[in-house]
Parts: C-alpha cells; sequence; structure tokens
C-alpha cells in the first residue's frame, strides 16, 4: 500500500512526525509551563487558574505524593468529572512519574472494584460524591492512600464553600460516606512543597496511562499507554490542525470528561500545548446550561460526540450564539450522524469535522482535513506516521472499495492490555497492525468509511446489516431525536432489525415512521420491530450503547 497515498491530505503530504520533538509528555508540559506561563489554562464555574498556577499547584501535589512513599511507576487512580482539581492532580502524578489511571466517577462499586484491583493502585483521586461506592470496596483493595475532592475545592472564597455546601446538604447530590484514612485534596496540596519536588525523568517506553476500555474482546482491560505513544498523537494531531492553531489564543471549550480518551489527549494535552485555555463544562447533561457557558465566550474550538451535538442543534438558545470566531468542530467518540452534521452547519456555517480513533491508538489514527468544507461521511484520512489496512477474517489485506476490518500501524498503537497478554494477542496481528473491530472501507483517494462495529452488524436471511445505515435513515425524519438499531432473534430470518426511538415530535407514529423506512431501505434493512422510549442508554461521553438494549432484549426473551 503507498505511503504518500494513505498519507496524503489537501492534496499534499502529511510530513512525517519527530517523535524526538519531546522525550516525554513531562516536555511538553514544561514548554507550556516556560511559554505560557502567565496565559489562562483552565477555567471551570468562575475560576480559571495560568499555566503558571497549574505548574505549581501539580508540583505540589506532586511532591505531597512523594512524601507518602509513591514513587516512579506506581499507578495513581483519578476518579473526578471536569473540575480544575482533575489537571493539577494529573499533571502532578505525571510529572512525579507515576502512572495515572482514570476512572469513571459514574462508576458502581463492583466496576470501581475491579479497575483499582485490575490496576494494583497505591492512592485514588476521588470526586466526594463517589466516595460511598469505595467506601463498600475498600476493605477488598490494596489502596493505601486515599484523597478525597468536592467540587468546589479551587473555586474562588466564598463560591467554593457555596457550592460545596448547597451540592451536599441542598440538592443531596453526596451520599453519605466514613473514610477514616481520607484526605482532603486541599489539605493534600497545604502539605505538598514545590520546592522539594522531584519531577521524575521519563522515556518514550514508560507508561503514562492505564487507559481502561472494553477494547475490541472482552472484559474491561488496561490498554497501557506510554509517553511515547501520547507524545505521537500529540505531534500527529498538531501536524494535522496546525493551520488552523494559534499559539496562546484559542479557547477549546471541554464537554467531554478529560478521563476520556479523546478528551484527555485532544482537549487536555494538544490544546495545552499550544497554550488554549480550556473550559471545562462538568455537566454537559445540562443542555440549558451549558448553552449558557458557551454564550460567555468567543470560542474557537469545540469537541464532542453525536448525541451531543444534536442536543446543541435542537436547543433554541443554542441557535442564536456567535460562532464566528468558531475554527475547528471536531466528532469522534462514536459515529457522526449526516442529518447531525449537516443541521450543526446550517446553524453555525462551520463544518463539523470527523475524526476516528480508539483508546487503543491514543486515541486518533483518522481525521478529516481541516479545509473540509462539509460533512462526506468518512472518518477521514490515516494521519501522519500511520498506516491504515483492511483486512479480512483470515488476516488477508483487501484491496480499496473492499468492506473489511480497520487494522492500525503506527507509533501512536498502545503497549498492550496491562497483564493481559492472551487478550493482546488477539488483536494485534503478526505483521504489527492493531484489529480494530471496526468494520470499513478505503476508497481510493484513502479517505476511509466505517460501516460499523464488527460486533453490531445484524444478519438477517444472510444478508448483512449495518446499525448505522439503519440509524442515519430513521434520524432524517423530522419527527425523530435520536435512535438506535439492534438485531433481534426471529424465527424466519434469523435476525431482524429492531429500532428504538426517541421522538422530538409526541405525534409520529410506528405506521409513518415504517412507511418512512420502507421509502428508504431495501426490504431487509427496514426494521421490523419499532419502540419508542423517553431516552436511550449511554454511556459517560454519550455514545448510545446498543449493548444494554441488546441485553435488554435477550432478557426479555427469556422470561
Amino acid at each position: 500500500m503507498d505511503k504518500i497515498w494513505i498519507n496524503q491530505y489537501d492534496k499534499g503530504v502529511s510530513p512525517e512526525i519527530d517523535l524526538n520533538t519531546y522525550e516525554s509528555i513531562l516536555s511538553i508540559l514544561d514548554n507550556s509551563f516556560a511559554k505560557f506561563s502567565d496565559r489562562p489554562a483552565f477555567h471551570n464555574m468562575g475560576k480559571t487558574i495560568t499555566y503558571g498556577e497549574l505548574k505549581e499547584l501539580s508540583q505540589k501535589f506532586g511532591q505531597y505524593l512523594q512524601s507518602l512513599g509513591l514513587k516512579k511507576g506506581d499507578r495513581v487512580a483519578l476518579m473526578m468529572p471536569n473540575i480544575l482539581q482533575y489537571p493539577v492532580a494529573l499533571f502532578g502524578i505525571l510529572q512525579a512519574g507515576m502512572i495515572a489511571v482514570n476512572v469513571n466517577p459514574l462508576y458502581t462499586a463492583r466496576e470501581l472494584e475491579h479497575q483499582v484491583n485490575d490496576s494494583g493502585a497505591k492512592a485514588i483521586i476521588i470526586f466526594e460524591n463517589s466516595a460511598h461506592n469505595l467506601e463498600k470496596i475498600l476493605g477488598s483493595t490494596k489502596l493505601e492512600h486515599i484523597i478525597v475532592t468536592a467540587v468546589g475545592d479551587l473555586l474562588k472564597f466564598p463560591k467554593s464553600k457555596i457550592v460545596n455546601f448547597v451540592l451536599k446538604n441542598v440538592k443531596k447530590m453526596v451520599p453519605s460516606w466514613n473514610i477514616p484514612k481520607a484526605t482532603k485534596f486541599l489539605d493534600a496540596l497545604k502539605k505538598g512543597d514545590s520546592s522539594k519536588f522531584e519531577k521524575a525523568v521519563m522515556k518514550h517506553d514508560d507508561l503514562a496511562f492505564l487507559q481502561y476500555t472494553g477494547g475490541t474482546t472482552g472484559v474491561s482491560k488496561g490498554a497501557m499507554l506510554t509517553h511515547g505513544n501520547i507524545v505521537a498523537n500529540v505531534l500527529q494531531a498538531k501536524e494535522w490542525i496546525k493551520n488552523a492553531l494559534i499559539d496562546g489564543q484559542e479557547i477549546i471549550i471541554t464537554p467531554l470528561p478529560l478521563y476520556h480518551i479523546f478528551s484527555l489527549t485532544a482537549n487536555c494535552l494538544v490544546f495545552s500545548s499550544v497554550g488554549a485555555l480550556n473550559v471545562l463544562i462538568t455537566n454537559p447533561r445540562d443542555i440549558p446550561g451549558f448553552v449558557k457557558e458557551l454564550s460567555k465566550w468567543k470560542f474557537t474550538a469545540l469537541t464532542g460526540v453525536n448525541t451531543l451535538f444534536n442536543a446543541l442543534v435542537n436547543n433554541d438558545d443554542f441557535k442564536n450564539l456567535d460562532f464566528n470566531p468558531l475554527k475547528v468542530t471536531l466528532g469522534g467518540g462514536m459515529a457522526v450522524q449526516r442529518a447531525v452534521a449537516e443541521t450543526w452547519q446550517d446553524i453555525t456555517k462551520k463544518p463539523l469535522i470527523e475524526a476516528y480513533g480508539l483508546t487503543e491508538t491514543s486515541p486518533a489514527a483518522c481525521i478529516n482535513p481541516m479545509t473540509l468544507s462539509a460533512y462526506n461521511g468518512y472518518i477521514g484520512l490515516p494521519i501522519s506516521s500511520t498506516t491504515l489496512v483492511i483486512k479480512d477474517d483470515d488476516g488477508k489485506n483487501l484491496e480499496k472499495d473492499e468492506v473489511g476490518e480497520l487494522c492500525i500501524k503506527g507509533p501512536q498503537v498502545m503497549k498492550g492490555y496491562w497483564q493481559r497478554p492472551q487478550e493482546t494477542s488477539k488483536v494485534m496481528t503478526n505483521d504489527g497492525f492493531l484489529r480494530t473491530g471496526d468494520i470499513g472501507f478505503m476508497t481510493k483517494d484513502g479517505f476511509v468509511k466505517i460501516v460499523d462495529r464488527k460486533k453490531d452488524m445484524i444478519l438477517v436471511s444472510g444478508f448483512n446489516v449495518f446499525p448505522n445505515e439503519v440509524e442515519d435513515v430513521v434520524v432524517k425524519h423530522d419527527k425523530v431525536l435520536e435512535c438506535a438499531a439492534i438485531g433481534v432473534h426471529d424465527d424466519k430470518s434469523g435476525e431482524v432489525v429492531k429500532v428504538f426511538v426517541v421522538k422530538k415530535d409526541n405525534s409520529l407514529t410506528i405506521d409513518e415512521l415504517k412507511s418512512f423506512c420502507k421509502s428508504n431501505l431495501t426490504g431487509y434493512k427496514v426494521p421490523k420491530h419499532y419502540e419508542f422510549r423517553d431516552d436511550l442508554p449511554k454511556s459517560n461521553v454519550g455514545k448510545i450503547l446498543r449493548k444494554d438494549l441488546r441485553a435488554e432484549e435477550r432478557s426479555s426473551a427469556s422470561v
């Protein structure tokens, strides 16, 4: 496969990256701390901290961890939403040479127990709202140090006290908990001394993150992402979007949680490397509140997932915002639907650029050209220093336009799954490619199209039906807000399509929707079953969870 062909963009060739630009993530941070010391780095709920302040706070926190006896290579868990404490703790952990283990603060006690024990974390920085779950499983873990923080801890006084009081005592959002040996985050900062901080020496091969994922197979497992993996992806992303960015001038809105790999690399690290201000949105599900925050900023960049963009374009106040400064709108994490992308462009007059990646690729692997004038239905072109091939089930490379599994090779591909060599071997090919579990094809021009997840494919009378295609049609109906399609058992066809729909207009009927589908889909692709719902199950970043819907169907069928 021709290297120039797979790396071309905008009628040119994407230059290969030089991994020696940064010896580790710490070099990226050092550069930003020095170059942008007085520039705003992160903002949340009315409080802004500069890059200089971030350096001081993060090194205080790192020194506190060192004072506990934690050493280079120890795993430290982070369980927080988008609040200022997250970058402070994260950058402290990394600068101390420790490995960050990101944990979803919405996890149940069972899920938390698995991740803490699997990673071997010795310490955890946890959001107070989640501390009750930690209390339940603490005795069955080897955690030695617990640091608890509340939402308002780093906000200005008296707002910090007011926010924490209201959330705990008025809104009752903090379940009671009791962990006697827990340390308060603010106390940890007071005990930390940046002058005594010993910054670690880290190289490309050193682990930076255990980033947990369901992966392409099996149970949740930790993708081992090295400093080199993350440095590579930061450089790759910067190379791709460099003509759109000005150092020290960008404002990026960050609604996706920083503990998620998309937001972690793209927002937290890529944009920090160019001295941007990250505006952290703690609760993006509160769309009116989110839009109100957007109205305060002349934001130049925004990342998100399809469901988030869909919610925004259906908010009347969003349509009245000033989009003139907006340079980059990047969609990833799940497929961007054409109807959403086109509505976005109608409102903002700016294209929604789709990108693609996985936790295992740190995450970016493909991005559409920044010069794209409108949504094109593709996930883009392979980024710098990245090779993408399409393989069949036997591992044979397919030709252009042939449908198979997307496989990726590049410096951003993970080292493997933490302590799971067999799981690693299942996704890595003999010639060094990562099997993504996504089905798609590549055009003669190098653009990549995903048709669906391998495990989500529906087999109707021997014909492959991809849920994405069905969903793309259904959401084009004017009365549909969002939907999800899955396969359900059928005695005659093996499987048939079932679609779950959230209405935008309550007058929508099943007959009306069925007629619309028959007009736009081949017979075997037309859903046989329809179910209206008030909402759909979603992941922490808003990705619709078809697997949960399939589980519900299996459960009801067995009753």
